[in-house]
């Protein structure tokens, strides 16, 4: 079978992302031929050394793909398949103050989650529907594939503001627990796994996980997570390939906390800055946080490595390497491109899936993916707890999303009042006008 060639826009081609992305998108080019990558990104200076570095790996590996790296949207969107976005307004710098702010008033600082999560949604919102505005005057048959954080934010901003259009909002982090998964019960590749999940973006559980042959797993995870939560054997026996950074380590061993609350699930390792928000706080340094890490170890190493590779002229002996988490995002895109069918978790309207819950809402579940896109599989109705959970974090969310489009301060403070990781709205008030001003060159005014 001769597969179409494809087009892709990486849009955020100055991410540290971004090499992983091209690394893996090569590994898997017997299954989603490429024809042209392209880079886009608006801060031109930081791009260049990624594809700096791009354009000799495509070189030396697949010279046969077009490559192209620009700040003109015209230029970049015309003629593609695939918009792959991973953008971050603000970049580190912000994130960092989105982490830091909070902790000044005893409030769990996080990319995603409580007020971090609100701010850096504040930002996320106008930067993508930009990108899809692009993706639909230049290619309106493409696909745009989210990777923007924070997802849950930006795919109600996209259901609301941009309802008809083409874009699937994905997040990695539940496949990076199912590769865990896979570890623990002693078995090769999550594609072993065939589950059912409902949730929110960072906010979900497992319910059933078996294998191909029907075997329930979920009595030997429940054994080991009780226990370990998600820290793997090897980890356990200090015998793994590669040392897990201090912060995953306790977030993977955190989930046993987790899971006590209802041990007939699998929880994402994200909910405990909603179950146990004042641990969190406890560890956190205020002076240092997960962006400083970032900064000083990813970011550094990414970079450093790129413009090594700019300078010799070759990337024969790189230590780029695929980003095993984004191989999803091949997958993705083969079932659209090529209609395989795939079975996949998505973040997607709820429209009935989880039958006690709001239609309007963007819940995680699994679909089956098409060349129409994703097909949500009903998950049927979900318990008293979970279901109070996610209606108070949905109501966050959707509030964030109407403070952006109506400019209303008044909306924003009742978004980060509910959040659980918040103790009551005086404090919320108090981060919400301290992020106002760290935000204005990046926020909607507020009135």
């Amino acid at each position: 079978m001769n597969l179409k060639k494809q087009s892709i826009v990486i849009a955020g081609g100055g991410s540290t992302f971004t090499p992983g992305i091209i690394m893996m998108l090569l590994e898997n080019l017997d299954r989603f031929p490429i024809r042209q990558i392209k880079f886009y990104d608006n801060d031109a200076e930081r791009q260049k050394q990624i594809a700096d570095a791009a354009e000799i790996i495509l070189k030396e590996r697949a010279p046969e793909i077009e490559f192209l790296s620009t700040t003109d949207p015209e230029e970049a969107f015309t003629d593609v398949d695939f918009v792959m976005a991973h953008i971050r307004v603000g970049k580190y710098a912000m994130r960092e103050i989105d982490e830091k702010i909070p902790l000044k008033y005893d409030v769990i600082g996080q990319e995603t989650c409580g007020p971090g999560g609100v701010s850096y949604g504040m930002r996320s919102i106008g930067g993508v529907l930009g990108i899809i505005d692009y993706m639909e005057k230049y290619s309106p048959d493409a696909w745009m594939l989210n990777y923007s954080n924070p997802a849950a934010i930006v795919a109600e901003a996209t259901r609301k503001l941009r309802p008809n259009s083409k874009i699937i909002n994905i997040c990695d982090m539940p496949v990076g627990i199912e590769h865990r998964m896979v570890e623990i019960l002693g078995m090769k590749s999550r594609k072993e796994l065939s589950i059912r999940y409902y949730g929110l973006n960072h906010f979900g559980w497992w319910t059933d996980i078996r294998d191909q042959d029907g075997n329930d797993l979920l009595p030997k995870l429940r054994e080991h997570v009780s226990k370990h939560g998600y820290l793997t054997p090897k980890e356990l026996e200090g015998t793994a390939n590669e040392t897990v950074e201090k912060s995953w380590e306790h977030t993977f061993g955190k989930a046993k906390e987790v899971f006590a609350l209802d041990p007939l699930t699998m929880p994402n390792t994200y909910l405990k800055y909603y179950l146990f928000p004042q641990d969190e706080v406890a560890l956190a340094d205020p002076n240092h946080t997960r962006a400083n890490e970032v900064m000083e170890h990813r970011e550094k190493l990414v970079f450093d490595e790129c413009n090594r590779i700019s300078q010799i002229g070759t990337a024969k002996n790189t230590d780029l390497a695929a980003d095993e988490h984004a191989s999803y995002i091949v997958d993705l895109a083969r079932a659209i491109a090529y209609n395989t069918k795939e079975r996949m978790l998505l973040i997607v309207p709820n429209n009935g899936a989880i039958v006690n819950f709001d239609p309007t809402a963007m819940v995680e579940i699994p679909c089956i993916v098409g060349s129409q896109g994703p097909e949500p599989l009903v998950q049927g109705e979900i318990p008293r707890f979970q279901k109070g959970l996610m209606e108070q974090q949905v109501a966050v969310e959707k509030l964030v999303v109407e403070a952006w489009d109506e400019g209303s301060y008044q909306k924003l403070w009742q978004a980060i009042t509910l959040s659980r990781t918040v103790p009551n709205a005086r404090v919320a008030k108090e981060i919400l006008d301290d992020l106002i001003v760290a935000n204005k060159d990046f926020w909607p005014t507020l009135s």
